[in-house]
């Protein structure tokens, strides 16, 4: 009797406590990639062989059993008003930087490893403000056209935290998506299409709130995801990369307006590989790495409003070989194989990318 009693006592406990509660769900990761900043902190001004690119990258396209340790690689940055302008120069070739080819992407793309393309940055704030006041159409004709020439999706990356052109911006999505409408399957790169948010709620937040209210929506998506960036340092724990995240999933309702609560299936979250003149364990060392110690809660933060299926897409790392003039990268003796890499192992990350989510 007492075991049959302790039987109903427990079915009782699985029938009335929270799904959440009895089995958190999880959903596998499938966004794992790298910005990607050349050898020249970001401006990719010169044209490079592929075996002196290899000699420095490999460790992207092989963690060392020859499979790939990311699945996307955003090339960073393209210069927004030399793009509208189709602007050729010294490191600028019809709006594009020099060393941004079709063999560079085809370096990725042979290996399953889907290519985008970033245009902006914080570095070229200005030229995004000029390039939309003078043509933000045209910005996203030619936007949509260099993708189909090379066969690689846009990130917009526009870092305007106080009077951002909305209406510019809004004309942007509008143009590209003229040429290249929303894809829900991911088979056409090019109408791949994403923006970047800050790391939480509390900055970029007019962007940030145009966003998740008319760009990120479940029930009827124009721009593909965001990637929540970077903080201005590496989080010191779990818990305080995991707390900027937090602030997507949740909004901020006491902002006037508010900032809705965005799905956790349309965003990434950002970490360093590369920051300072310190090596990161997310290049090296996945056990004592973020993206580790944070992987529970990536595969299974639940929805809070917006969304129906727990876990973000994943993480995108900041940055691959040369972010600064000044620091470590990424290239030989300091490669991420041992973080990255073997992160991809853990998480048995797609490659190539599926179909994302689209709840």
């Amino acid at each position: 009797m007492r075991r049959i009693l302790a039987l109903v006592a427990l079915l009782v406990l699985f029938v009335v406590m929270p799904a959440s509660a009895a089995s958190a769900a999880t959903t596998p990761i499938q966004v794992y990639g790298a910005w990607h900043c050349g050898n020249d902190a970001c401006t990719w001004r010169t044209v490079r062989a592929v075996a002196e690119f290899d000699s420095q990258n490999h460790w992207l396209i092989d963690r060392g059993d020859s499979r790939p340790s990311v699945n996307v690689v955003v090339l960073s940055f393209v210069h927004p008003l030399n793009l509208l302008r189709l602007a050729t120069d010294a490191g600028t070739l019809n709006g594009v930087p020099r060393g941004m080819t079709a063999e560079i992407v085809n370096y990725f793309t042979s290996h399953g490893i889907r290519v985008m393309l970033s245009i902006g940055g914080i570095t070229y704030l200005d030229a995004w403000n000029t390039a939309l006041a003078e043509n933000a159409g045209q910005l996203g004709r030619n936007a949509a056209a260099l993708a189909q020439r090379l066969g690689a999706g846009i990130e917009i990356d526009y870092e305007e935290n106080s009077g951002a052109n909305l209406a510019g911006l809004q004309a942007f999505i509008d143009a590209y998506r003229a040429v290249l409408p929303y894809d829900a399957s991911g088979a056409n790169p090019a109408a791949r299409l994403t923006i970047d948010v800050a790391a939480g709620d509390r900055w970029l937040i007019d962007i940030d709130r145009t966003a998740t209210t008319d760009w990120l929506r479940t029930d009827r998506p124009v721009l593909d995801y965001a990637n929540a960036m970077v903080p201005a340092r590496q989080p010191n724990s779990a818990t305080d990369a995991e707390a900027n995240w937090q602030e997507h999933v949740d909004g901020k309702p006491q902002y006037s307006p508010p900032i809705p609560p965005l799905a956790p299936a349309k965003f990434t979250g950002g970490l360093f590989i590369a920051e300072g003149r310190k090596v990161r364990p997310e290049c090296t060392n996945f056990a004592q790495s973020l993206q580790n110690s944070t992987g529970n809660y990536v595969q299974s933060v639940a929805p809070n409003g917006t969304g129906t299926t727990a876990g973000m897409l994943g993480y995108m790392f900041w940055a691959a070989e040369r972010p600064s003039t000044r620091g470590i990268g990424t290239t030989p003796p300091n490669t991420c194989e041992g973080g990255a890499g073997a992160g991809a192992t853990s998480y048995q990350i797609p490659i190539p990318m599926p179909a994302l989510r689209q709840n």
